[in-house]
């Protein structure tokens, strides 16, 4: 079905070669579009890595010169198996794009050791049309630099997809000599991003698409990294000293007090995440006289709180979204992103003090501001941000930059969504999403979801939002992190099999999950139920119901 509209689509825009049957992969050198350069075509055998015979082809189009004098180009990878089962999946990336992750089909969402490529997809990857290693002089904030260019913008937020997947697809009927029977799109982070975006953009494109932790409002969750470095270097002479392991710790422990047996089981996984926000008063955080442990003093109380609500502006206007407490605060991972990390060349300092301040500077505000590339004055210039003036360059266009950053990265109306051209194209889309997430908020996301949900009454019939309770971004702490989100999405759009409970399992490799959780299974129930224990045993998802 959407194969069919995308190809002739894409022979409108392209002359193609010939459609053959490639029995050899090195013969697809000569199948590219007019545009398209295969630099390489080379019959791969299966690996420990990558346990999959398949034609590799390795590819590079829309090659041009940028408004900042600066060469591009959308390069890309497509893995096409031996053991093809009729389906396509358009991989999107994460981060800033720029480099062309392998082409497997595989992360958060899908299950461990069986990507896309393992059960017979032919898959794509990109780097979106930017190269992100193109400047390395500029240190920290090189891989940022393509938001000087208008069109690299524009590839990174919706262009690039359009561009590759026909070509993609293409290429796929001439080495198997048919179209695909199916495809999809997955991705998670900012590859979610680009699922939501494609959504929107592409109804027609894709039969099902899988969004993991989406930064659909990614530059309004970069102005949220201004606001957390001001609340944490309110509270400590540097963002690693603002809040201790153990203090987190302490956050994590009072919010499993208020909120654990909610589900009616204490296992430190609060399913009940929307009762949760009610139980829970962060004043129970705070340290009562004479006690100077697993508590904090009022002011770290009040930076967390303040940095739950989300930014606003100095009248009080909301700028991105409030968040959910969650026990998740105490991982790695939400420190990672946060306060701190391990990485020398970083000045050890979190993420979003580094690549997101870069991205913020000179992708997501208009005009970009160049930024020094040490770790030092990235974090600078987010503690100078202005959440009124700078805050609204977000939404502000030039001659230079007709689109504004938001116009460019979110759905087009993500603000009010209806996705009516999903309903007509009878496509599906599966939302999951951690609720400790550090970098996009899960209550955004739910909002999202809720005002879809009043603004199609149909919406029920083609998408699914998934809460992952305890997860960051990506997998990790005491979370049932584990789970097949892309066989559910194939059942739904190829048996009609539309999901209900999707069965999650809290890894036994997972080394921030209890110990007593270890091998349990969990219902990950459609958004807004929950699982809910039902007695007997509590390491089975069969004693938990959707309430």
């Amino acid at each position: 079905m959407k194969t069919k509209t995308m190809l002739c689509a894409g022979t409108a825009l392209f002359a193609f070669a010939p459609a053959v049957w490639a029995a050899d992969c090195a013969s697809m050198t000569e199948a590219a579009p007019e545009g398209v350069t295969i630099t390489e075509a080379v019959q791969t055998e299966a690996t420990d890595e990558i346990p999959v015979a398949h034609c590799l082809l390795r590819g590079v189009m829309d090659e041009r010169t940028g408004m900042d004098g600066k060469p591009y180009a959308l390069r890309f990878e497509l893995r096409m198996p031996d053991d093809w089962q009729g389906r396509f999946m358009h991989q999107f990336n994460g981060g800033n794009d720029g480099k062309v992750v392998p082409a497997t089909g595989e992360g958060t969402g899908v299950a461990m050791g069986n990507p896309a490529l393992a059960r017979g997809m032919a898959v794509v990857s990109s780097d979106a049309g930017h190269d992100g290693e193109a400047n390395p002089d500029a240190g920290l904030a090189g891989s940022n630099m393509f938001g000087f260019d208008f069109e690299a913008r524009r590839d990174y937020g919706y262009s690039a997809v359009a561009k590759l997947h026909p070509v993609a697809l293409a290429l796929v009927e001439s080495y198997y000599g048919r179209a695909p029977d199916h495809v999809y799109g997955y991705g998670r982070s900012n590859g979610g991003r680009h699922a939501m975006v494609a959504a929107e953009r592409m109804p027609d494109a894709f039969d099902g698409l899988l969004a993991g932790y989406p930064g659909f409002n990614l530059p309004k969750a970069a102005v949220q990294h201004a606001w957390d470095v001001q609340s944490f270097r309110a509270v400590g002479d540097s963002l690693a000293t603002a809040f201790t392991a153990d203090e987190l710790a302490a956050v994590s422990d009072a919010v499993t007090a208020a909120c654990d047996g909610l589900d009616g089981l204490e296992d430190g996984v609060i399913f009940d995440v929307e009762g949760c926000q009610a139980a829970f008063d962060p004043a129970s955080m705070s340290c009562e006289a004479g006690q100077n442990s697993m508590c904090l003093p009022e002011d770290k109380v009040a930076a967390l709180v303040k940095i739950h609500a989300g930014p606003t502006d100095s009248s009080g206007k909301q700028l991105y979204s409030d968040w959910v407490w969650d026990t998740g605060i105490a991982t790695g991972n939400w420190r990672f992103w946060k306060l701190e990390s391990p990485i020398p060349p970083w000045g050890k300092k979190p993420l979003i003090a580094v690549m997101g301040s870069g991205s913020l500077a000179q992708i997501f505000t208009t005009p970009p501001t160049q930024v020094a590339g040490d770790p030092e004055s990235l974090e600078a210039f987010l503690m100078a941000f202005d959440f009124d003036t700078d805050a609204a360059k977000i939404w502000a266009t030039s001659e230079a930059f007709p689109e504004s950053p938001m116009e460019v990265m979110t759905p087009p109306s993500a603000a009010e969504p209806t996705l009516d051209g999903m309903e007509t194209a009878g496509s599906k889309l599966i939302v999951f999403h951690g609720v400790s997430d550090p970098v996009f908020s899960f209550k955004d996301t739910a909002d999202w979801y809720a005002r879809l949900m009043e603004n199609n009454a149909a919406a029920n019939d083609f998408v699914r939002l998934y809460a992952i309770p305890g997860m960051p971004h990506g997998q990790g702490g005491n979370a049932p992190d584990e789970v097949d989100m892309l066989g559910a999405l194939i059942a739904w759009v190829e048996d009609g099999t539309a999901p209900a409970a999707v069965t999650a399992t809290i890894r036994e490799s997972n080394e921030e999950a209890d110990s007593g959780n270890l091998g349990a299974t969990r219902p990950l129930c459609p958004w807004p139920q929950h699982a809910q224990y039902t007695g007997d045993d509590p390491m089975a998802a069969s004693s938990f119901t959707c309430e």
